[in-house]
C-alpha cells in the first residue's frame, strides 16, 4: 500500500467533524484544503458552547454507544477508534485541560471558553499546512471527482479536483451558523439516498390556555422526571409560553416524534416528586387535613409551590383528588399533550441526513468512491450530554481513517 504523502484532499466543512480530519489528513501527511461557506470555522461550535462548552461524557463505552439508538453498533466502533479519553487528551495537547462535572460530562477548566479551543486548533491545522478557504460554498460535484465551489463575497466559481474528499456540511438546525442542510439537494442530485430531516433535541409544544401563558410564563421545574412510553429522564424542566423544554424533554424528542408520526396522542408524564419512594409520597398526601387549600397543602407536605398548582389546575382534574392514590397517581404521572416539535431551525440537532445504506463501512459513499463523509450530515442522533460533539469528532476520525486506506490502495 502506498503512503498518501503529498496527496491533494478536501474537507468541505468547518465544524469539529472536518476540523479533526482535516488534522489527521494533515499528519500522515496530505496537503489538505478545508473549504467553509462562512466567513470563519467552527461557527455552531462557538454557539453550543455558550449554552455550557459540554465536550463529550465519562459513561463507560457500552451505555455511551447505546446513546445512539439504532446507530449504536456503528459507534462502537467510531467511539473506539476516538473515545471521550482521546478526545480529552486531544484537547490537552491544544493546551486545553477538561474535568469531569459530577453528571459525568467532561468540560475544559473555567478559564478555558469556546474560542481558546478553536483559536488553538486553527493555529495547530495551520502549522500543520492546512489551507482555510472560508466563504467557500460547496455547489457539488463535477466530473472524476471535481468540487465546485462559489466564493459567497465575490461570486466567482471555481472547480477544484482532489484525490479524494470528505464531506462534513452539517446538518440542518441552527442555520445562522451554517448548519442549513443546504447540500441535501445536491447530493440528492448525485444519486446519493438522503433521509429527510427532523428536529431533535428540542422543545415541545403543548397547548396552554391563555391563562396558564398569562399567570406562569417562563418557570422552571426542578427535581422532576418526564416519560414518554418505556423511557424516563430525570432533570429540569422549563415552562414556556409555547410548551415545555429541557434536557428531559430533549431526550425524548425521538419518542414524541415517533408518536406525532404515526398519528397517535404524543403524551409525556411528569412526575413531580420523583426523590420520593411511592410510600413516602402516599404518606405525606394522608396527611392532607379537610379545609386545607391544596396550594397550601402541596406547598408544606412536599415543597412543591409556584407554578405546580397552576400546572394541576391547567393539566388535571377539576378538583384535586382527596383519595392519597389518586393524587399520588396524579402526581407520578400528570400527562403533558405534546400537539408539536418546535421549528428544525430551534432544534439543537437533527435526525435524518445521509442513509447509512448510501455508504460503506470507512464512511465512504458507494456511489462515489474516493467521497468520504462525517458529523451531522448523517443520518443520526444522539441526546445532549457531551455525545452529539463525541459522536461529530469520532466519525470524522474514522472518515479521515478510512480516506487515508483508500488513498494508500488508489495511488
Amino acid at each position: 500500500m502506498q503512503q498518501p504523502l503529498g496527496k491533494e484532499v478536501a474537507v468541505v466543512g468547518g465544524g469539529p467533524a472536518g476540523l479533526l480530519a482535516a488534522q489527521r489528513l494533515a499528519e500522515a501527511g496530505c496537503r489538505v484544503s478545508i473549504y467553509e461557506a462562512q466567513a470563519t470555522v467552527g461557527r455552531k461550535f462557538l454557539v453550543a458552547g455558550h449554552g455550557g462548552f459540554n465536550l463529550s461524557n465519562a459513561e463507560e463505552a457500552a451505555p455511551f454507544a447505546a446513546r445512539y439508538a439504532a446507530r449504536a453498533p456503528d459507534f462502537t466502533g467510531f467511539l473506539a477508534h476516538f473515545s471521550p479519553t482521546d478526545l480529552r487528551a486531544w484537547a490537552a495537547e491544544l493546551g486545553i485541560s477538561t474535568f469531569v462535572g459530577t453528571s459525568g460530562r467532561v468540560f475544559p477548566e473555567a478559564h478555558h471558553k469556546p474560542a481558546d479551543l478553536l483559536r488553538a486548533w486553527v493555529a495547530r491545522l495551520q502549522a500543520l499546512g492546512v489551507t482555510l478557504h472560508v466563504r467557500h460554498r460547496w455547489l457539488g460535484f463535477g466530473p472524476n471527482g471535481a468540487l465546485h465551489l462559489r466564493h459567497e463575497t465575490t461570486g466567482e466559481q471555481t472547480t477544484v479536483q482532489p484525490a479524494a474528499t470528505l464531506l462534513a456540511l452539517g446538518g440542518a438546525s441552527w442555520a445562522k451558523t451554517g448548519s442549513d442542510g443546504a447540500w441535501r439537494p445536491e447530493l440528492e442530485r448525485a444519486g446519493v439516498p438522503v433521509v429527510p430531516f427532523a428536529p431533535s433535541n428540542c422543545g415541545a409544544e403543548v397547548a396552554w390556555s391563555d391563562f396558564f401563558r398569562e399567570k406562569v410564563g417562563r418557570q422552571p421545574l426542578k427535581n422532576v422526571a418526564l416519560s414518554c412510553g418505556p423511557e424516563t429522564v430525570r432533570g429540569e424542566v422549563m415552562l414556556t409560553d409555547y410548551g415545555i423544554e429541557g434536557t428531559p424533554v430533549y431526550a425524548l424528542t425521538p419518542q414524541l416524534r415517533a408518536q406525532l408520526a404515526a398519528g397517535g396522542p404524543a403524551v409525556l408524564h411528569l412526575h413531580l416528586k420523583p426523590d420520593l419512594e411511592p410510600a413516602q409520597l402516599l404518606e405525606k398526601l394522608a396527611r392532607r387535613r379537610p379545609g386545607k387549600s391544596v396550594a397550601s397543602f402541596l406547598g408544606e407536605a412536599l415543597r412543591l409551590g409556584t407554578p405546580v398548582p397552576t400546572l394541576l389546575r391547567e393539566l388535571g382534574p377539576a378538583i384535586f383528588p382527596t383519595a392519597p392514590t389518586e393524587a399520588a397517581a396524579l402526581l407520578s404521572a400528570l400527562p403533558i399533550p405534546v400537539t408539536a416539535l418546535r421549528p428544525l431551525d430551534e432544534a439543537i440537532s437533527t435526525a435524518g441526513g445521509v442513509a447509512w445504506g448510501a455508504l460503506d463501512e470507512h464512511l465512504m459513499l458507494r456511489m462515489r468512491p474516493g467521497t468520504f463523509v462525517a458529523g451531522e450530515m448523517l443520518d443520526w442522533e444522539a441526546p445532549t450530554g457531551g455525545y452529539l460533539l463525541q459522536g461529530c469528532f469520532s466519525t470524522g476520525a474514522w472518515a479521515a481513517r478510512g480516506l487515508l486506506s483508500w488513498l494508500g490502495q488508489h495511488p
